[in-house]
């Protein structure tokens, strides 16, 4: 794979896990179904102990999108929330590409409490025709704290 084949083939990826972040904020924007980017036999779970228990491990892409979808309109879990992606580094290998961020997100949740936190991101991602999609997607709590002002 040339360099210039690598370099596009990291930005796809990294415009994937945008494109993640961007379906996972409220309100929810409409611009294309989380479903899509991930593997029909993808693994998304929580790391470290705060994580894994919260999360626990979900497999298949009908169950992740149904495990993401509990904390997502219509359902009452955030009024309001932002995914910030940090700069990354993102390994190619063939068809496969492997990626680790921080992440920040902001929140405030129905009730009323809101919060600030950061995670790792470790995702990993088969290279298709069409785009990047996500084959394993693992989250690990780093800080978290409430936010200033809060109502």
């Amino acid at each position: 794979m040339s360099e210039a084949s690598v370099m596009n083939t990291q930005s796809l990826v990294a415009d994937t896990l945008a494109r993640y972040l961007a379906l996972c904020d409220v309100p929810i924007r409409t611009e294309g179904e989380l479903g899509d980017l991930f593997t029909e036999d993808a693994v998304w779970e929580g790391g470290g102990s705060e994580y894994a228990e919260k999360f626990g491990r979900t497999e298949g892409r009908e169950a992740i999108v149904e495990m993401l979808s509990a904390y997502l309109p219509p359902t009452p879990h955030f009024r309001t929330n932002v995914h910030l992606l940090f700069p990354g580094v993102v390994d190619v290998k063939g068809t496969t590409a492997r990626g680790s961020w921080s992440m920040q997100q902001l929140s405030r949740y129905e009730s009323g409490a809101t919060e600030m936190m950061v995670a790792r991101l470790d995702v990993t991602f088969r290279i298709g025709p069409d785009h990047p999609r996500i084959s394993a997607f693992r989250t690990e709590r780093l800080f978290s704290a409430p936010l200033a002002g809060e109502r």
